[in-house]
């Protein structure tokens, strides 16, 4: 928390560069490739994990920023990981756009780009782009990194009207056959972005995000009942342990699955991930409900920035299929790949 807290202390949120600078200095310091070893993984969800206790939708950014970057490190050709890399640490900012637009789906042919995503975080903030775009006579996806500065899509802003997390500007975008720039690349081989393990189990880098949204939902609730001296009531100590309790809990599954992640057999890893993308919901919204027990009628005032955290922790934690990611964990329960230990 002081390591964040300090790397972002002079930034204004209010102003148009946060963002940018933002993820800037969240990647310093930080390979731009998949994790050699356990302590690097660790210190890549420690920066997620503090970045969501503070400011969850630059923690969103910040997670695609790495995801597309460590996309392009292990698929890509060493050319052009060295060229984008370069261009994240001269203040680029990537994200990956991979919700096809309903009925819209993206399309690359002939040179051309034509169709839309949905879900875009980002857009309108970040330089480029790494979408999936379907492939004339390919039943897959090929990945494409796309130079938003010289291949632009029309952005809908009117889309997003949600709860929470509306400053991590995701919308809809649509291009409408637009010519591939020189900036424009091609990523890997079509399927690349569904491989296993990476798909399900990068899915911790947000986890962890998310589970720093539960502790910053927790160091909200502290300073509330300090301030108003509130925090000696036996009942209001019961919810501050609970509360307390889940946070804890959610960032302890994060640091247990990544340490299972380098020492299981991969095709576990899926399960793993899922498991704590479960874990880490079911504490979320458990949290919530605590903090709005505790705060009472001010948890829902909108000047109060312990609402705008509640809001934003209520909409990142409706990632998609959390039905589909409980079935996950009981098929690989029953077929004994992945099993309890101490």
């Amino acid at each position: 928390m002081t390591d964040i807290t300090a790397l972002l202390a002079d930034l204004d949120p209010a102003a148009p560069s946060y963002m940018a600078e933002g993820i800037a200095r969240l990647q310093s310091s930080l390979p731009l490739t998949d994790p050699g070893d356990l302590e690097a993984y660790l210190t890549l969800l420690g920066r997620l994990y503090g970045a969501g206790r503070v400011d969850l939708p630059l923690a969103r950014l910040f997670e695609g920023h790495m995801d597309a970057l460590q996309i392009v490190a292990r698929y890509g050709d060493a050319q052009s990981a060295r060229h984008l890399h370069g261009s994240a640490r001269n203040g680029a900012r990537f994200g990956v756009w991979n919700a096809p637009l309903a009925g819209e789906p993206l399309r690359l042919h002939s040179g051309m780009i034509d169709g839309g995503k949905a879900f875009a975080s980002g857009a309108g903030l970040l330089t480029h782009a790494l979408v999936s775009a379907d492939v004339d006579d390919c039943q897959h996806k090929q990945l494409l990194v796309i130079d938003l500065q010289h291949t632009p899509p029309v952005i809908d802003r009117n889309w997003w009207q949600v709860l929470g997390m509306q400053r991590s500007e995701t919308h809809l975008v649509r291009w409408q056959n637009a010519p591939l720039g020189a900036g424009d690349m091609p990523i890997g081989a079509p399927g690349d972005y569904e491989r296993e393990p990476w798909l399900s189990a990068g899915a911790l880098r947000f986890v962890a995000a998310q589970a720093g949204g539960i502790a910053g939902l927790f160091d909200g609730v502290r300073a509330h009942l300090v301030a108003r001296n509130r925090a000696g009531d036996p009942h209001q100590a019961a919810r501050l342990g609970r509360l307390y309790g889940l946070a804890d809990n959610a960032a302890a599954v994060c640091r247990s699955t990544a340490a299972a992640l380098f020492d299981t057999p991969t095709d576990s890893h899926p399960a793993r991930v899922a498991s704590a993308r479960s874990t880490v919901l079911e504490a979320g919204e458990q949290a919530i409900l605590l903090a709005q027990q505790s705060v009472g009628l001010s948890a829902f005032f909108e000047t109060d920035p312990l609402c705008a955290h509640m809001a934003d922790l209520m909409v990142y934690l409706r990632q998609p299929a959390p039905d589909a990611q409980r079935v996950k964990v009981g098929a690989a329960a029953a077929s004994q790949s992945i099993e309890l230990s101490l």
